[in-house]
């Protein structure tokens, strides 16, 4: 898994803790252009290290930055380069698929017409545009988070144990999208899963452990 690219995202010295469980302390870390998988068990903070990276969870200390954009000195514009939903969300149950769509589209500037079209056959999802987001399965919903993330084009996008609750023919159009996007050298796939996934080529791993 050797890449010899430079880090798109440098965490350094994060520490972040809940009450009773540390979770980071002094951590520091690269990610790197292609595919990076977070590796770890229940509770090792798998999802609290996206957030962290997000900018949704504030470390105790350390800085984050995105190709000399520091998170704490320029906040907006850092959280503007990365995409992000938390899948267990429900902040956008009240809002169709198409409106989420369309607010994806307004704050992503490279956002892609074509390839949300391809991810909204690819994954099925036409009959959903209409619906608002409460009426969803939970498979439906990763699949509208995953649709916008291929499409919105920033730099650094955070996935969330990706293939929970999908089928093998969702599965395997978001193995193959991640292989074509993943050849472009100015974005980052973050993927936290608890185990390694098939037929991905990685660039990069973080190890959390069991």
């Amino acid at each position: 898994m050797e890449n010899h690219s430079a880090a798109l995202l440098q965490a350094r010295h994060l520490s972040f803790s809940y009450p009773g469980q540390v979770l980071f302390s002094d951590w520091s870390g690269d990610i790197v252009s292609g595919i990076n998988l977070v590796l770890g068990g229940d509770g090792r903070g798998k999802t609290s290290l996206l957030q962290l990276l997000a900018g949704d969870l504030q470390a105790q200390s350390g800085q984050l930055q995105i190709q000399g954009i520091c998170l704490h000195e320029q906040p907006v514009l850092y959280r503007r380069q990365v995409f992000w939903v938390d899948p267990r969300t429900d902040v956008f149950d009240q809002i169709s698929v198409e409106d989420y769509f369309v607010s994806v589209r307004g704050n992503y500037p490279q956002f892609d017409e074509a390839m949300l079209e391809s991810a909204i056959e690819g994954l099925a999802l036409t009959p959903h545009l209409h619906k608002n987001f409460y009426m969803l399965s939970t498979g439906s919903k990763r699949k509208v988070w995953l649709a916008a993330a291929f499409a919105a084009g920033a730099s650094i996008n955070l996935l969330d144990d990706p293939f929970a609750a999908l089928d093998k023919t969702s599965i395997d159009f978001i193995v193959n999208t991640l292989k074509q996007l993943a050849q472009d050298s100015s974005r980052a796939w973050v993927l936290a899963m608890y185990v390694t996934p098939q037929g991905l080529p990685l660039s990069g791993l973080i190890e959390l452990g069991d």
